[in-house]
């Protein structure tokens, strides 16, 4: 028996497909080379972007039209879907036909063990406690927790995910050094927000400072942090770890502090550049001369957003100089608040404005490079 893993979205999800595999492969599947070669296709969903999801939709319609070369019916290929699409009443009612199972990812373990009727022991731990089937010899991301506690208004993730969870700084340490110990030279720590961790008396700022301390030559980085948890501490944690990359990845997703206010985001612009001004400032302060690089998220068209107030977002990256910079044209997501504004912008406008930022980003870049 196969199975294959269609992963959509981001590192988190990356991660958590490692996962799936070893709960899989303790159920005596083996990896599939192409998904139309698997009994068990497993679809490991992101709604963050309208893209995303559609592309989930074609996929599925595709795959269930399609059958195993060794058999005449489609009968013998399950489907399952995880990930943030799962738990979403719409979606399950689309796909209600086409797929067998759909679970969060805290319960596949559980489920999956169910919807096969296995007798095989298995596993019970939580699903970020499972030892994962690492696709990389070089690279790993490790997570540190998941969920949103945020509920900013166009973000389907505390929904998805629930409320936040912080892994025992004692098993994420414990994995970084086993990966260390294998040879491991890029290690990534990832949650929706990284830097509201909380273990005890363990925040993320010292979880970083244990983490560097581990013996061995490699690289650590950590993504998403929110610019409202972005403190004093982690930012000259980064600055004077030396196994610490120089780059911080920090959202800003608009310029403007309505647009701000209607995300829900809890933050102003002037406060965002201020820790901007605060890593820039700590780089050269602990590392003079050494090169570091900055990127972010914006979304462009956000309901009612103005010229005007988009015009604050091209000043924001004007000002910042990013290295690198991740668009998205809003795209309303069932059940968020931003569901119900009145979507304005054109998709015409929102292309006009994302290929706007673009030029304002390859110029800095390019620059940066130099």
């Amino acid at each position: 028996m196969k199975y294959y893993i269609k992963t959509f979205g981001c590192q988190m999800n990356y991660s958590d497909s490692e996962r799936i595999a070893t709960v899989l492969e303790k159920q005596g599947f083996r990896p599939a080379s192409d998904i139309k070669k698997a009994n068990l296709a497993i679809f490991n969903t992101c709604g963050v972007r309208q893209m995303a999801e559609d592309r989930v939709y074609g996929q599925i319609h595709n795959l269930r039209k399609s059958q195993l070369p060794s058999s005449k019916s489609q009968t013998n290929r399950t489907i399952v879907l995880t990930g943030c699409l799962a738990n979403r009443p719409d979606v399950r009612r689309r796909l209600k036909d086409k797929v067998e199972l759909f679970c969060e990812i805290k319960e596949f373990p559980q489920k999956i063990k169910a919807l096969l009727a296995s007798s095989s022991k298995g596993t019970t731990d939580p699903y970020l406690s499972i030892k994962p089937s690492y696709s990389s010899k070089f690279s790993a991301f490790v997570p540190v927790m998941t969920g949103c506690n945020n509920f900013c208004s166009y973000c389907v993730v505390p929904y998805a995910r629930g409320r936040e969870i912080s892994r025992p700084a004692t098993e994420i340490l414990k994995e970084v050094r086993s990966l260390v110990k294998n040879g491991y030279k890029f290690i990534t720590l990832v949650g929706q927000n990284v830097n509201s961790y909380q273990d005890n008396k363990i925040s993320f700022p010292s979880l970083l400072k244990k983490a560097n301390a581990i013996p061995g030559k490699f690289w650590l980085s950590f993504m998403t942090s929110h610019p409202k948890d972005m403190s004093d501490d982690l930012i000259k944690v980064v600055a004077q770890s030396p196994k610490v990359c120089e780059f911080v990845h920090l959202p800003i997703q608009a310029g403007d502090d309505k647009i701000l206010k209607a995300m829900n985001r809890k933050y102003t612009r002037a406060h965002y550049l201020k820790l901007i001004a605060k890593i820039k400032k700590a780089f050269q302060k602990y590392k003079p001369g050494q090169l570091y690089g900055l990127a972010g998220d914006i979304i462009v068209g956000f309901p009612g957003e103005t010229k005007k107030q988009f015009l604050e977002s091209a000043k924001v990256l004007e000002k910042v100089r990013y290295d690198m910079l991740y668009f998205g044209q809003f795209s309303p997501r069932y059940g968020t608040a931003a569901a119900k504004m009145k979507d304005n912008v054109s998709k015409k406008e929102k292309e006009r404005r994302e290929n706007y930022l673009n030029a304002i980003l390859k110029d800095t870049a390019i620059n940066n490079n130099r």
